[in-house]
């Protein structure tokens, strides 16, 4: 069993900068792949993709990150890094971490970013 614990979210003005880290514990093969959504306030059942990267270091980004935030993985931490630069107020959203560990898929509980003068 895999658990996801998301850490490093919190207030920041706008235009400030985040780094998320996204650990997982327990067994995970070199062939997964990693994925940030968030889910923003009101929007209980709308998880929104922002950042993923497959066990190859394929990388995408939804089109209103692209230039700001950089996502990276360290597969002998087991830890995936989203680096948020520029934050916006309409990048406030719960950020959670997905697994996809082909045939298994696991979430983190999410960690909170709010962006805000």
């Amino acid at each position: 069993q895999v658990q996801l614990v998301e850490s490093g979210g919190g207030l920041v003005h706008p235009g400030g900068s985040l780094r998320l880290s996204c650990a997982a514990s327990g067994i995970v093969s070199s062939t997964s792949s990693v994925a940030w959504y968030r889910q923003a306030p009101g929007r209980q059942r709308q998880r929104e993709v922002v950042a993923r990267i497959s066990w190859g270091g394929e990388i995408d980004y939804t089109d209103s990150v692209k230039g700001r935030f950089t996502i990276s993985r360290d597969n002998a931490k087991n830890t995936v890094d989203l680096q948020m630069n520029n934050l916006k107020p309409e990048d406030t959203a719960t950020y959670i971490c997905y697994l996809a560990d082909y045939p298994r898929s696991y979430w983190g509980q999410g960690t909170q970013v709010t962006v805000s003068s």
